[in-house]
């Protein structure tokens, strides 16, 4: 069935990844389900497709009906291949075979778990002319969403972030393609392929997966070559470097950042000094208004230190600055909330290096995250008198310019790209702290690279509206290109961690997404799906053919250049093709990462009617012999007039091939 012949705005195709007997006398208790990959189909017919993998399985198993038990799934629309149970025996003989591409065991991959759509420049009043109105709302664009989907009026949380909900392309079509079970939200890999296969059947336009794990899908590369965009979460292992998921060159890899929203409380001490923090504190959790209750330290709050005092009917303050920096506030803010309530608290007060992730307070009682500089005010003040008390006001909206946004958030995954140093990962950031979010017929607040995985999808749908001849990799280039550097003050955005620093590519790729320039973008950096193939190919195994392709991942024509491994000289080529104005002249400006000389030929570029594509080479020159760090700069195309095309550069200069700091 196509997508494109329905009239309904929504259709729902779900999965179940586990409903197969294990009865059947050729699938023995050491069977194990494996993805057999096949590559491209050799029929057009579906069923001619699934008829050759009976028929490659039939001899392994004695018999055709055998054979036909154990596959699970036939991946016969975008590509070919079969999940299948198949025991190791079973296992080295398909891998023998010279049209078997890969024979790899099913992996379980984890999901990435209002004001946002308004922060990204995307007003919905009608008499906007964003790219929300350009893009006509995104319009019978069929997104195919794989994971665990118009305008809702007068939502909140509690009163918090009350407005409107939406959607980035509200008319937008979805499909939901269910690959994802359970309590903890893992999905199979071979159920993850059988999504993407029917997807591409179905005709959507886009495909997004908040999805991540230390493989590849190879249906996705089917998809890209079939005009279809593909968006993925950068994964949650942020701050630590090379933890970024996703990072094969043709899908967007989307990395989280916060919006101009936050949600204060004051925090009054017995002395009435008056302090601010941050909570999903609400006020019908707030009995008495006028209370004080008695305000104790609980250092780590670890469950042997609360044991220790009488805490009950008592807020704790939970401030170890000596144990906590080191150690990612979201994996223990729940283990000393859930301590405190254990050990009889009523509220918790909670010390972290960031504020920008909101945790809902446990068990009713007041809540509050502070900083390390107002917590120890707080621990000053319960150490000068006897009797120290508190009172934790409900939280409020405050929403704007006075808030500074965006960061990038602490938990969002960074590069470098630990699998293909020379791709540049993650691409693009977007709002993925703190998001409103439909659960179980309510909303709740909600952060994660899935949450910004989600923005990116609704404009690339709007683009993809607006442009229906651009490529994947336009879209792409369109998005990175365009994206801003810069916070809502023209300052440096940056990165939470441990320090907080200024980001850099390694953070949020091109940078910020900004969908209104990325309607206009000037130019693009194109690629023929040929060369992601190729690229692919490469990735599944030594070959001759591949040696000096893979050792230069950094000559794919991507909106970004990273080069991991500069002695002297290194010279990129890359293309680009005028999507502006037809008569259009270009120079460029660079920003040359630290210790590296930048020199680019032509440094002009002109367009008309007749030459609408442009190749260029960048030259890289090591300035000092050192075993170095990378480096960030930028290369930056611009026609003096509306467009800045603009791609980060990140370079390593190295004396030793063995070693490398990855810092």
């Amino acid at each position: 069935m196509n997508l494109k012949n329905f009239s309904s705005i929504v259709l729902l195709a779900f999965f179940c990844t586990q409903i197969f007997q294990l009865s059947v006398h050729g699938i023995d208790a050491s069977s194990k389900l494996y993805i057999v990959y096949l590559g491209e189909r050799k029929h057009s017919d579906p069923e001619v497709v699934t008829a050759s993998h009976h028929e490659k399985l039939t001899p392994l198993f004695g018999s055709k009906e055998e054979a036909v038990s154990s596959i699970v799934y036939s991946y016969k629309h975008g590509f070919s291949g079969f999940a299948a149970m198949l025991n190791e025996s079973q296992v080295h003989i398909l891998s023998d075979m010279p049209d078997v591409i890969s024979v790899i065991p099913n992996r379980k991959f984890a999901a990435h778990t209002t004001r946002s759509w308004d922060f990204l420049g995307l007003d919905y009043s009608s008499n906007s002319n964003s790219l929300l109105q350009k893009g006509k709302y995104g319009e019978d664009i069929i997104i195919g969403v794989i994971d665990s989907g118009n305008l809702v009026s007068n939502t909140s949380f509690h009163g918090l972030a009350a407005g409107s909900t939406r959607g980035g392309a509200p008319r937008a079509r979805l499909a939901i393609y269910k690959a994802c079970w359970g309590s903890g939200v893992w999905c199979s890999g071979a159920a993850l392929l059988a999504a993407v296969d029917d997807a591409i059947n179905d005709g959507v336009d886009i495909i997004s997966m908040s999805i991540g794990g230390s493989d590849e899908f190879p249906g996705t590369l089917h998809a890209v070559a079939k005009g279809i965009p593909v968006v993925f979460s950068a994964g949650n292992e942020g701050p630590a470097p090379q933890s970024v998921k996703n990072n094969v060159p043709w899908v967007i890899t989307v990395a989280a950042s916060t919006i101009d929203r936050t949600f204060p409380t004051i925090i009054t001490l017995g002395n009435s000094q008056r302090l601010a923090g941050q909570s999903i504190y609400y006020e019908i959790q707030h009995s008495n208004t006028n209370d004080f209750t008695t305000l104790v330290d609980g250092s780590s709050c670890d469950s042997t230190t609360l044991t220790e005092q009488n805490i009950t009917g008592k807020i704790v303050l939970c401030y170890n600055p000596t144990a906590i920096p080191g150690v990612l506030p979201r994996y223990n803010f729940g283990y000393a909330a859930q301590n405190v309530l254990d050990a009889g608290g009523r509220g918790i007060i909670y010390a972290q290096y960031t504020t920008n992730i909101l945790y809902p307070c446990r068990g009713g009682g007041p809540c509050a995250l502070v900083d390390f500089d107002i917590a120890n005010k707080i621990n000053s003040y319960i150490y000068s008198t006897s009797n120290p008390l508190v009172k934790i006001s409900p939280a409020y909206n405050i929403e704007g310019k006075q808030v500074l946004a965006p960061r990038v958030a602490a938990f969002s995954s960074r590069g470098p790209n630990p699998r293909f140093p020379g791709i540049l990962k993650p691409d693009i950031a977007a709002s993925g702290v703190s998001i409103l979010a439909a659960v179980n017929g309510g909303y709740q607040f909600m952060s994660g690279t899935s949450m910004a995985c989600p923005h990116v999808t609704g404009i690339v749908a709007l683009l993809k509206s607006l442009h229906p001849d651009w490529s994947p990799a336009s879209i792409k280039s369109a998005i990175m290109t365009t994206a801003s550097d810069t916070d809502s003050y023209g300052v440096q955005i940056e990165a939470e961690g441990t320090p907080r620093k200024i980001a850099d590519p390694f953070d949020y790729g091109g940078g910020h997404i900004d969908p209104n320039k990325a309607a206009d973008p000037g130019l693009v950096y194109d690629i023929d799906p040929n060369d992601y193939t190729k690229f692919f190919n490469c990735t599944l195994g030594p070959s001759d053919d591949c040696d000096s392709y893979v050792g230069q991942l950094y000559q794919l024509n991507v909106p970004s250049i990273t080069v991991p491994d500069v002695k002297d000289i290194v010279s990129v080529w890359r293309t680009v093709t005028n999507v502006g104005p037809i008569n259009s002249t270009y120079k460029s400006f660079v920003q040359p990462p630290a210790g590296v000389s930048v020199f680019v030929e032509p440094d002009l570029l002109s367009f008309d009617n007749n030459n609408k594509v442009k190749t260029f080479k960048v030259t890289f020159v090591a300035n000092r012999k050192v075993q170095g760090d990378y480096t960030f700069g930028s290369l930056t195309w611009s026609d003096s007039s509306n467009h800045s095309v603009r791609i980060p550069l990140a370079i390593r200069i190295v004396i030793q091939d063995y070693y490398a700091d990855t810092a």
